[in-house]
């Protein structure tokens, strides 16, 4: 059955049970165990920001569904060029499918899904990142199994507050430690109670790792803040994930990529059996088309 919202703009904008089955189908349709078609179906994908495996991972997810994915970037329509947002919205939806947006304001993806008469699909915005945390769970699905704990380390971004709901969902422990000035939003605590997780954050990273089977860490300097850039490597110092800080544990690593090599990981740790980043990478896709047939409904097979 497709799922009961008609837009993925966050993590819980599904039920932790719809979640699950979410999982479940990426799983089974990344083992070829079902194939679902969405024959002569478009998604229409808006990028306000460049990116590689949000663009990459839906195309082809979108061709191996039977389907048509079109690219849309910045010069490519009239965004923030005269055309309200709303606008643009009520005529995509009359043309496409679905719509994939990677905005940099939510408001701009709630916009876009207010006025779309068709299901939107939030592949990244400055708060949430509800696909790449799709991605994530599937991966601790497959190399430690559900009954896990991860550690974040680092910034209080928007992947970070979108995997603290999505883990609390699926019933997975959640440490965090971000510096002092660089949490994240109280709200995504206050979101991950509802689901039963009880996450203080701290701002030692050592506390969260020690225990941890898998340490979560992202780049600290973001796209669009290239200007904050010494303030911010002075204020991450000590949360680099390197040998020091992962030794005496069997923690793997994950990163959504890409990575920022010597500043929040280091080389030596990314290139080791520890790495979970390249599964994460490919996983992108599964999820994806899991959510993308989980949506639009099942079209044959």
């Amino acid at each position: 059955m497709p799922l009961a919202t008609d837009d993925f703009l966050d993590i819980d904008d599904v039920t932790p049970a719809e979640l699950d089955a979410l999982l479940d189908r990426a799983a089974a349709m990344k083992a070829d165990e079902t194939d679902p078609r969405l024959p002569d179906t478009t998604l229409g994908m808006i990028f306000e920001k460049p990116s590689t495996r949000t663009r990459i991972s839906f195309e082809t997810g979108m061709t191996r569904l039977g389907g048509h994915a079109m690219f849309l970037g910045p010069d490519d329509l009239q965004l923030g060029h005269g055309e309200p947002l709303r606008d643009t919205a009520r005529v995509l939806g009359r043309y496409v499918d679905a719509v994939m947006a990677r905005l940099f304001d939510h408001g701009d993806v709630e916009t876009l899904a207010e006025h779309a008469d068709c299901p939107v699909i939030n592949g990244l915005t400055d708060e949430a990142h509800p696909c790449q945390t799709l991605a994530d769970l599937l991966t601790i699905r497959e190399s430690v199994g559900e009954d896990a704990t991860v550690a974040w380390v680092g910034d209080g971004n928007n992947v970070g507050q979108s995997f603290v709901v999505g883990a609390a969902m699926a019933g997975i422990d959640v440490r965090v430690a971000t510096p002092a000035d660089y949490g994240m939003d109280p709200a995504v605590f206050e979101r991950a109670a509802e689901f039963g997780a009880d996450v203080e954050p701290r701002t030692d990273p050592g506390s969260v790792v020690d225990g941890a089977d898998i340490v979560y860490t992202d780049v600290w300097i973001s796209m669009g803040q290239e200007d904050e850039r010494e303030e911010k490597l002075s204020a991450f110092d000590g949360f680099q994930v390197n040998v020091d800080l992962l030794a005496g544990t069997d923690a793997k690593l994950m990163h959504c990529l890409p990575a920022h090599r010597g500043e929040e990981v280091t080389d030596d740790v990314l290139e080791s059996d520890r790495a979970l980043v390249w599964d994460q990478a490919e996983n992108r896709m599964h999820a994806q088309n899991a959510l993308l047939v989980e949506l639009l409904g099942e079209g044959g097979s």
